[in-house]
């Protein structure tokens, strides 16, 4: 079989077609693998399942009576379990308006030993029943005045 110079450029064009789609698509997944962030438990940090020194997401609920704000400052310290183990947190910011103790929290950041994690976001979670203080106020107004009657 002959090779002529029409089929040489042919090949030449489908070639360098599949080393761009191939060079497209290797730095395409290597820049989304560089900005996931995994989510872990505080048991799946004590069993040294997270990374050290890494950016990681840990959720949990907040324990109670363990919040402790430092004075003059925005630093605060508090502990997140999930039943089984305890992961003691540093974070410095404003804490958001549904952060409290008993309650639900993500936090993005990274972690220092296997008890200790420097949260850089902390994100408080609600349950499904949640009602603006309005509604609420409202809904309290209407139950009364149904059992006074």
């Amino acid at each position: 079989m002959k090779i002529t110079k029409t089929n040489k450029k042919r090949i030449i064009k489908i070639l360098v077609f599949f080393f761009a789609i191939t060079s497209f698509s290797s730095i395409l997944i290597y820049a989304l693998s560089q900005n996931m962030i995994y989510f872990y438990t505080p048991t799946q940090v004590y069993n040294s399942e997270a990374p050290i020194d890494s950016n990681i997401r840990v959720g949990g609920m907040v324990k109670v009576n363990s919040v402790k704000k430092i004075n003059n400052s925005l630093k605060v310290n508090f502990t997140v379990h999930d039943l089984e183990q305890e992961l003691n947190v540093t974070y410095t910011g404003i804490l958001p308006d549904l952060f409290g103790e008993g309650q639900g929290v993500v936090m993005t950041g990274k972690l220092i030993s296997k008890k200790i994690f420097l949260a850089e976001e902390v994100l408080a979670k609600h349950d499904e029943n949640y009602m603006p203080p309005e509604v609420a106020d409202m809904m309290k107004e209407k139950n009364k005045e149904m059992f006074n009657k």
